[in-house]
């Protein structure tokens, strides 16, 4: 089977393949704080946080589609899609370390950003494109949001720590 080009997805399934990688990402953060938790439980607390926030944008997404399109989400993935960005299995990441770890973070929302502003100029109808907007601004802090929770859970000594426990 091929993928299929994201301009020919219509705008129930955008939908559909925002909430499937918003749920996606919500699981990977969790497993990234869970890799992390007895090392770097100061870390691991970041990414619960991001989880929570990815949780957020899949409520809001799945109340748009619900209003919509109504209960049934076509069942629509990253792996369906020719050109869609990939994420690495979080097993692949984690033994990297916290760096390494933080580094993919970065690279998730400002892959999921990008996502969002296509994804907005495909849209016609009103309300699915300023959440689709919104949702891209949202991803567009999160850099922004990870570096504020990170310096209220990782302040400089505690990455010190953290950064001569990777060193062991």
């Amino acid at each position: 089977f091929g993928r299929r080009p994201f301009e020919s997805l219509s705008e129930q399934e955008i939908l559909a393949l925002a909430i499937s990688s918003e749920e996606d990402d919500g699981r990977i953060y969790r497993a990234y704080a869970d890799g992390l938790a007895e090392t770097f439980p100061q870390s691991a607390k970041v990414f619960e946080e991001m989880a929570e926030e990815e949780d957020g944008h899949r409520d809001s997404l799945i109340e748009l589609f619900r209003k919509r399109f109504g209960e049934r989400i076509p069942l629509i993935r990253r792996e369906h899609v020719k050109g869609y960005y990939e994420r690495k299995p979080d097993w692949l990441v984690r033994p990297l370390g916290v760096e390494a770890v933080r580094r993919q973070a970065e690279a998730m929302e400002r892959q999921a950003y990008l996502f969002y502003v296509e994804a907005a100029k495909r849209t016609t109808d009103a309300s699915t494109r300023k959440l689709l907007d919104d949702l891209a601004l949202a991803e567009q802090g999160h850099e922004t949001l990870a570096q504020r929770l990170e310096q209220t859970h990782v302040p400089g000594d505690v990455k010190d720590e953290e950064a001569a426990a990777e060193q062991r």
